[in-house]
């Protein structure tokens, strides 16, 4: 029965993710919240990147789990999301009138909401999957990626569909996640957590269990992204979210036991266990590099053994955390940035009307992305959403599965958010250098226009050299994860050739 309740957790976590991803719909309202603080692009993507910045506090809440039931920073996260994000309506209502910096100390609320939700998340699919963590986390991860699309039908829904108010997402924001804690509350009260016990019987199940989950998140996916938001039917949705997952893993289990199905035991990671590694496999790889000085470096601090679990100051002291921190902050955090600064491209390339569609089809195929772990034109703007979307929404899955691999599953919570502390660094620094050359655009071209009583850059130039810039931090996240992936092949090729012994070794027994 314990074994059963995992699959209720997985499908909370799912909720919560769907529901959570509210920093994707910032480029829907940017615009009017630039517009009532009067504040140019830079401040702009200040007010952004404090949303990003809360994640340099999402190291609280895996410090907090560890004293506090999951439920209780659950709600914590909820309460601040609420205050945020509804303050933030108040303020675009023009009902309060703030300064910038309590509008600042909004969006860092808001952004310490989605941080903390995300921690939750991790735990509760690594405790409840330690043997198959990585398709947890990239299921439940997954679903982060249709917020955006899931909140522009909802607000299409219970507006005009000619008209929707734009801070009615604020609302949204505030109100959901809220919500949906409520129902997530008592899958998660039912967690069998650490005292689950995991048998062969119930790896073969998983295997099934995810296929049919995958396949549903799959399906869930290309309905919102093929179907253009005023032709999506609201219940056909909430069943794929809430029901199906629900009683999918009762159906799989319940096929199982009428058809005696028997199979191999389904485990893709499988980290404890293997503490010694061999030097002697590990000078193989080297002998490709030719010289010494890249021997050398390559060589040093070196991660021997997968899965070896690592302290905050541990995880700090090591090269390959840096390398992977690097690569991380080259990578994945533009692809946020791109996403924060969506509303202003939008608007530069005159295609302001299609702010929703083409956050929805960033959101959309970020999923796709996290699913599988400058041109002028619409369609190519649309194209270069879309791959965008795709590889960060890779980058974004799979890193909190890297995390747990590399530096061991027990403190995922506090680690990988020290990791992700370079989304805020990155956030400022690429959003307030595209910040500084729109307004140096908008300052010395004629090519502008007054939009909600502001001035916006319009034309290709506005962000050409923003996005060309981006392009070459990229390569350096590429190099760094090339230089990870040389520095951790060997470990993982030892990993793997013990666990297929354990498993050989198990199957004579048999």
């Amino acid at each position: 029965m314990k074994a059963r309740r995992k699959w209720m957790v997985l499908v909370a976590t799912i909720w919560i993710q769907a529901f959570t991803g509210t920093n994707f719909d910032f480029p829907s309202y940017s615009t009017q919240l630039k517009s009532v603080l009067e504040i140019s692009q830079v401040d702009l993507n200040y007010l952004s990147m404090a949303s990003d910045f809360g994640k340099l506090f999402g190291w609280c809440s895996g410090v907090l789990l560890l004293y506090f039931p999951v439920s209780v920073i659950v709600f914590m996260a909820a309460f601040l999301g609420l205050f945020g994000y509804g303050l933030q309506w108040l303020l675009i209502q023009r009902l309060i009138s703030v300064p910038y910096l309590m509008a600042f100390i909004m969006c860092l609320s808001a952004g310490c909401s989605i941080t903390w939700f995300n921690t939750v998340c991790f735990v509760l699919c690594i405790k409840n999957f330690p043997n198959n963590s990585p398709l947890a986390l990239s299921l439940s991860i997954s679903f982060n990626g249709l917020t955006a699309a899931l909140y522009n039908l909802i607000a299409t829904k219970v507006s005009s569909h000619d008209n929707i108010d734009n801070a009615s997402y604020l609302i949204l924001n505030g109100f959901l996640p809220f919500i949906t804690s409520i129902a997530a509350l008592f899958p998660i009260l039912q967690s069998p957590g650490n005292n689950l016990q995991i048998d062969d019987t119930d790896n073969k199940d998983d295997a099934h269990t995810f296929m049919f989950l995958y396949i549903l998140a799959a399906i869930t996916g290309l309905y919102l992204f093929i179907l253009d938001t005023p032709s999506q039917n609201l219940l056909l949705v909430a069943m794929l979210l809430v029901v199906f997952p629900l009683v999918t893993p009762k159906i799989v289990y319940g096929l199982k036991r009428a058809h005696h199905v028997e199979e191999q035991d389904y485990s893709l990671v499988e980290v404890n266990g293997y503490s010694e590694f061999s030097e002697e496999q590990s000078t193989s790889v080297f002998k490709l590099c030719g010289f010494g000085v890249f021997d050398k470096m390559m060589k040093k601090d070196q991660l021997m053994v997968v899965g070896e679990e690592h302290t905050a100051r541990m995880l700090v002291s090591r090269i390959d955390f840096w390398l992977y921190y690097i690569g991380y902050f080259c990578t994945g955090t533009i692809g946020l940035v791109y996403s924060n600064n969506l509303g202003q491209i939008c608007q530069s390339l005159g295609y302001g009307s299609e702010t929703e569609a083409i956050v929805t089809m960033y959101s959309t195929c970020s999923f796709f992305g996290r699913l599988i772990s400058a041109v002028p034109d619409l369609g190519g703007l649309s194209l270069a959403t879309g791959l965008i979307g795709i590889c960060s929404g890779f980058v974004f899955s799979a890193a909190v599965s890297i995390t747990s691999e590399l530096f061991g599953s027990k403190s995922t919570g506090i680690n990988h958010n020290i990791l992700i502390t370079n989304i805020p660094l990155g956030s400022l620094l690429y959003g307030v250098l595209g910040g500084v050359i729109y307004d140096h655009h908008i300052k010395g071209s004629k090519d502008v226009a007054f939009v909600g009583g502001s001035l916006v850059c319009m034309g290709r130039k506005c962000y050409n050299e923003t996005f060309g810039l981006w392009g070459c931090v990229s390569l350096l996240g590429l190099g760094s994860g090339f230089l990870l992936f040389l520095r951790t092949k060997m470990a993982y090729q030892d990993y793997y050739q013990r666990r297929n012994l354990v498993l050989e070794e198990t199957t004579c027994t048999l």
